[in-house]
């Protein structure tokens, strides 16, 4: 009676363990490289920044309430941050009244009420927004909404009022998509545990689903805003680029030009500065204060997202 030699299965094992250790180097090499480019950039920041500091004082930066970087104000120039930083958590503050509500609202929609077929439908279309150009953006804002705004506040042709509105549009697709997709990971059964007791639709919603995961829905708030504080082109075109300080005091200035941040980059970079000057340099202090925000806020965005996160069995 003939035995049959059973199959040997580790045949191969050798070039299949070397192709995967292939795939894993070039794997290994793209993550390398993505936190290079990011080191890259802090540094460059960072070390301009400091030049920019041993000439211009930390504390005039970040208290001055005058930016000028380009024109004398009393026979010297101004260097101020404060009204950029103003006109940016004023864009960021008014987005997020426009965006947050309506893209929660459009998430619970599409997560607890549309059909299949009306999500299928209704989700890219939704998304087509965030593929929109942020030129087109802007140019929407100051040839559509400030002339349609006008009729209700006294606006100029370039204010903060119209560009927040679209920057809030603008980010409502980021707003819905996390969103949704952390209810859509709400167990059915917390669902139907609350319909079984009796509540309606509206309130299981409300009371079950979206608490269940406040954690993406915060960190979906906090990552648009975060997008919002780094719009440029749209904000540039609708805001303009006058930089005044926003306070309690005068309130009233966001129905006129502002500058913000990256528009102030914006500025700086197209202007004739030399790339020794002073001016120039404030541009790479102007962007280490953005990329400190940012950060800050993505910080707090995954604390909130791993603090707060449910896990289900």
């Amino acid at each position: 009676m003939s035995t049959r030699t059973p199959p040997d299965l580790t045949a191969g094992n050798a070039g299949r363990q070397t192709r995967e250790r292939a795939v894993g180097a070039v794997f290994l090499a793209c993550a390398a490289l993505t936190v290079a480019t990011t080191l890259t950039i802090v540094l460059a920041l960072v070390g301009d920044a400091l030049v920019f500091f041993g000439e211009i004082s930390p504390i005039d930066f970040f208290t001055g309430t005058t930016w000028s970087p380009n024109l004398l104000v009393d026979g010297e120039f101004r260097y101020g941050v404060l009204p950029l930083i103003s006109g940016t958590l004023t864009i960021m503050l008014g987005s997020a009244l426009v965006a947050l509500p309506l893209g929660l609202g459009a998430a619970i929609y599409l997560s607890e009420y549309a059909s299949s077929r009306t999500r299928g439908a209704l989700k890219p279309a939704l998304e087509v927004l965030a593929g929109i150009p942020t030129v087109v953006y802007g140019y929407f804002a100051l040839v559509y909404i400030t002339p349609t705004v006008k009729e209700l506040l006294p606006l100029s042709t370039f204010n903060a009022v119209s560009a927040a509105v679209v920057v809030g549009v603008m980010i409502v697709p980021m707003v819905s998509s996390i969103s949704e997709d952390a209810m859509n990971a709400v167990p059915d059964s917390l669902r139907e545990a609350s319909l079984g007791l009796g509540a309606t639709k509206f309130r299981t919603t409300v009371s079950v689903v979206v608490p269940a995961a406040a954690s993406g829905i915060v960190s979906s708030f906090i990552l648009a805003l975060s997008r919002a504080i780094g719009e440029t082109m749209a904000v540039t075109i609708a805001a303009g680029q006058n930089p005044r300080l926003i306070a309690p005091g005068n309130l009233d200035a966001v129905f006129g030009p502002i500058e913000t941040m990256t528009a102030a980059i914006v500025n700086l970079g197209l202007s004739d500065n030399t790339a020794n000057s002073v001016q120039y340099r404030s541009l790479f202090a102007i962007g280490l204060t953005l990329f400190a925000v940012t950060l800050a806020m993505n910080v707090i965005s995954q604390y909130v997202a791993r603090h707060y996160r449910e896990v289900y069995q």
